[in-house]
């Protein structure tokens, strides 16, 4: 393939797919779910103003936001969805209203003909849009009126202390005073109410709603509308469309098998001298050994509040830690040593590229790692203080908890490490030019090395599109872009980059190979990797196009995952192709890991729940953990776990690993990963599923189905795969102890010849 073909290719697909991404995003602010000036009653009464609404989304925020349940299906799984159960409770109150007055009974106990006429009479009424744009004034009947002050008095003493609630607070992991002020309380209820109004109020004109008809609750006629039923068809005929065109691809441009008598018969980088940058990246492995160890540790203490939901082993943790910290900090951890390991790989691959180092690039590796250490712990403390209520609105927004999954931490700390991320790329150029400008043949592959890392600084700035009072919605558009597009997006090309260059540096592929490679994945990556950002804003306050352009092009982001069986078997051919190889073998096998982690994390289970009449019903349910669990990690964490041992390689060529300690870690982690998902959170899913198809959301997230014994029993099942996962975790951490003290490895045995044999023979005879 031509380089100016895939170039062209590349350019096409990055200026057509943002140019949609872009236009639709405009949309997105146009149409999004509007906040009323003020909510009033028929009589005249003012419950709300917007200032209410919009301070009580901040609130929400400052208690952990999505990390304490959740709105519009984003967000934690042990509390309910609050926008889904507010709805439930507010119809259910006037259901229950007319039913007293015309019968003496409750919903429950009429026939169903009568049932059917209130539940027709509510639809009429809740459904309405009485929301007035040019007056900025939403009004409800006072009946309506009188089912908010029920429900807000509900969650009034929920959220608080009322001890009649405990029990529920047990059941959803939160602490005691989650919110301790009685006006917070009520801006906060302000916030749920319109979340809940945007999931039941049509659109102008139209016969759904703000989202699309979400969630399901037949008492309100909420059900797929025939826009979600269409696009799910079609988004299933791309995938098999796609599926063909890629496998005819492959079949016809199938690679030769590997030929040993090409390959070298020592291993190149036993003559690559690190440099002192290169040699001052191994503290950043350090600190991502560290932040496994914690991110695992709380992830453990997170699961657990599942079961014992104010304590661990009855003490009384939430008091100190309550699970939307723990949560928070497990999920942002992720984020970071995952980053870091990375980021490291790439300051320690430029030099070794180019042969240059750049003056004064040790100390700015150095200070970059300063800085590290403290947007992370300054992120971690700020949330803190943010979820225990000792921050303003303004201070929370800035310093605290965003209340964001995947971004949770305060705007000061994001616009701290935005500016890590540009000191980073300069690195990393002022690194890799002297290579880009001598290196014709290799130029090609170095310039998507740049442009990677370019735009792992550039699109993590999307982070700072929102303020402090956006409206949820459109926040919700900018966020994806830094979840789907700078993690599963940027951060992948840059990986892909990175082992090409490993691959290159090793002579087990030539430049051209490597660089055509590179290009077209790329493209086909983010063919549909950009567009089906979409997929992701189905049911938050989005119009029908939305959905339609997710549905499609996120079929086609699952289509070059389901021959990523090519990729592993010809990663595993590699590491048993010469003897000298093997000295890669963990690094390699975290690599073939990775590509399986791909077909199922990223494949099989994301596609399980990416097509919208999926989604309608899975989504905020734990079909969603299977998923984020077996992606991020499976194939991010062990993408970073494999980029980490290949440099700490690098660092001690001359020395043999010892395989117990690096093996037992590999297979615990992944075996325990799988177990952790397979008899725990994926049958937890599948049930909820059954119940939200069956009654509805509010039901599959309530108290009264996921305290039942058999979530029960499905949730402790989770400590066989958590035990072995965990296993695994410590046992790399002290394999990576060890290639410093020296446990990890074989007694000073050269590997610098062809084979292990020869070279103990010839150290023998000397």
């Amino acid at each position: 393939m031509k380089y100016k073909k895939l170039w062209l290719g590349f350019i096409a697909v990055m200026v057509g797919s943002f140019a949609v991404l872009g236009y639709y995003g405009t949309e997105i602010y146009r149409q999004a779910p509007p906040i009323p000036d003020k909510v009033i009653t028929a009589s005249g009464e003012v419950l709300f103003t917007a200032h209410d609404i919009k301070d009580g989304q901040n609130v929400w925020q400052s208690v952990g936001g999505q990390e304490l349940g959740s709105i519009w299906g984003h967000g934690a799984y042990v509390a309910p969805d609050w926008s889904a159960e507010w709805l439930h409770k507010e119809a259910m109150f006037f259901l229950d209203t007319w039913a007293q007055q015309e019968k003496g009974v409750t919903h429950d106990e009429l026939d169903e003909e009568i049932q059917a006429m209130l539940q027709a009479r509510l639809q009429k009424q809740i459904r309405a849009n009485t929301y007035d744009a040019e007056t900025g004034v939403l009004t409800v009947s006072d009946l309506r009126a009188a089912a908010i002050a029920d429900v807000s008095s509900h969650y009034t003493g929920l959220f608080m202390n009322d001890p009649a609630l405990a029990v529920y607070r047990d059941a959803y992991a939160m602490k005691d005073n989650t919110v301790s002020d009685p006006e917070r309380m009520r801006k906060m209820n302000a916030f749920f109410f319109w979340t809940s109004w945007a999931c039941v109020t049509e659109r102008p004109g139209k016969n759904i709603t703000y989202t699309n008809n979400w969630p399901a609750e037949k008492l309100v006629a909420n059900e797929p509308s025939s826009d979600l039923i269409i696009w799910t068809g079609f988004s299933v005929i791309i995938l098999i469309a796609g599926v063909g065109l890629l496998a005819y691809y492959y079949a016809s441009n199938r690679e030769e098998e590997i030929d040993t008598s090409k390959l070298p018969k020592q291993d190149p980088l036993l003559g690559l001298k690190a440099t002192p940058s290169m040699k001052a990246t191994l503290k950043y492995f350090w600190i991502v050994t560290a932040l496994i160890l914690v991110q695992v540790t709380l992830g453990v203490v997170t699961a657990h509040y599942g079961v014992e939901g104010q304590a661990l082993y009855g003490f009384p943790l939430a008091d100190y830690l309550p699970y939307s910290i723990t949560r928070t900090w497990h999920v942002q951890l992720a984020i970071f040593w995952i980053a870091t390991s990375w980021l490291a790989t790439g300051l320690y691959i430029a030099p070794a590229v180019s042969g240059h180092e750049p003056k004064f690039q040790k100390l700015g590796v150095n200070f970059l790692f300063t800085c590290l250490l403290i947007i992370v712990a300054g992120s971690l403390a700020g949330q803190w203080y943010g979820v225990m209520q000792k921050l303003g609105y303004g201070e929370n927004f800035w310093f605290g908890h965003q209340g964001y999954e995947y971004v949770d931490l305060g705007r000061f700390w994001q616009i701290f490490l935005l500016v890590g991320l540009f000191l980073w790329l300069a690195l990393m150029v002022r690194a890799i030019m002297p290579a880009f400008r001598n290196d014709v043949e290799g130029r090609h592959l170095l310039g998507m090395f740049l442009i990677s890392s370019a735009a792992i600084a550039i699109f993590y700035a999307s982070g700072l599109m929102w303020g402090q009072h956006t409206n949820l919605a459109i926040a919700e558009y900018w966020r994806w872009w830094v979840v789907h597009l700078w993690v599963e997006g940027f951060f992948e090309v840059f990986a892909t980059v990175v082992i090409a260059f490993l691959f290159v540096r090793m002579g087990l592929l030539d430049t051209k190979m490597a660089t055509t490679t590179v290009l077209f994945s790329t493209i086909i990556f983010l063919f549909g990797g950009i567009i089906g950002t979409f997929h992701h804003l189905y049911f938050s306050g989005t119009p029908t196009a939305v959905m339609a352009l997710g549905a499609t092009f996120s079929a086609l982001e699952v289509v070059p995952l389901v021959l990523i069986g090519f990729e592993a078997y010809h990663n595993l051919e590699l590491s048993r192709a010469t003897q000298w190889i093997k000295a890669y073998k963990w690094p390699i096998y975290s690599f073939v890991a990775v590509a399986f982690w791909n077909l199922v994390g990223a494949g099989v289970f994301g596609f399980v729940i990416n097509p919208p009449i999926a989604l309608y019903y899975m989504q905020g349910l734990n079909t969603t953990p299977v998923h984020a669990h077996t992606a991020l990690f499976g194939v991010y964490g062990m993408l970073g776990i494999g980029l980490m041992l290949f440099v700490l390689k690098g660092l001690s060529a001359r020395r043999r690993w010892k395989d117990g300690v690096i093996s037992f870690a590999f297979w615990s982690i992944n075996i325990g990963l799988m177990l952790m998902v397979l008899i725990s959170v994926l049958p937890i899913g599948l049930l909820q599923t059954w119940a939200s198809v069956e009654y509805g959301l509010w039901y599959a997230r309530s108290m009264e189905f996921m305290q039942t014994d058999t979530m029960e029993l499905l949730r402790w099942l989770r400590v066989v795969g958590d035990t072995i996962f965990a296993g695994g975790v410590v046992a790399l951490a002290w394999f990576v102890i060890g290639l410093k003290t020296g446990w990890s490895l074989e007694a000073d045995e050269d590997v610098s010849a062809a084979d292990y044999p020869s070279a103990r023979k010839t150290k023998a005879l000397k």
